[in-house]
């Protein structure tokens, strides 16, 4: 599929401080998953941000007044994976709370929902919600580590 190696995933903190759990797995695995899906990483980065933070990116760029706990956008061009993930630690932490899962859980559950995107999966449907949401149950089986 490639003559090169992945790129490694890179991890940023603009307004929060927490402990990213075990990182170079973490890397590892989303970049099987998105190996996976067709689409092998080339330059991929996650930043973790407060909602606040969040939600000016999510107005500014999109338009829409309101908290969510990802936003992704897509660099691709052709095969190779390339894109940005703001993630809102606050409201994952609230998903978790909601769901009865640990925050360390519904952030590889965010996360790979981010790769997911990029690689062409969409979730404004019931239908495309439902096999998004059965996506990040697969991968979340293979990750490498307890979450």
């Amino acid at each position: 599929m490639l003559d090169e190696p992945q790129q490694p995933i890179e991890f940023f903190f603009e307004d929060v401080d927490f402990e990213l759990p075990e990182k170079e797995r973490l890397s590892e695995w989303l970049q099987s998953a998105a190996a996976a899906e067709g689409k092998p990483v080339f330059e991929v980065n996650y930043i973790f941000c407060s909602d606040e933070y969040l939600r000016g990116i999510n107005v500014e760029y999109l338009d829409h007044d309101y908290y969510t706990d990802i936003i992704t956008f897509d660099y691709s061009d052709g095969a190779l994976m390339r894109g940005e993930m703001y993630i809102s630690s606050e409201r994952v932490a609230e998903n978790a709370r909601e769901h009865g899962v640990s925050f360390a859980h519904e952030l590889c559950r965010v996360m790979v929902h981010g790769i997911l995107h990029i690689a062409g999966y969409g979730d404004k449907t019931p239908e495309q919600e439902a096999i998004m949401r059965q996506k990040e149950d697969f991968y979340l089986k293979k990750l490498p580590f307890q979450a």
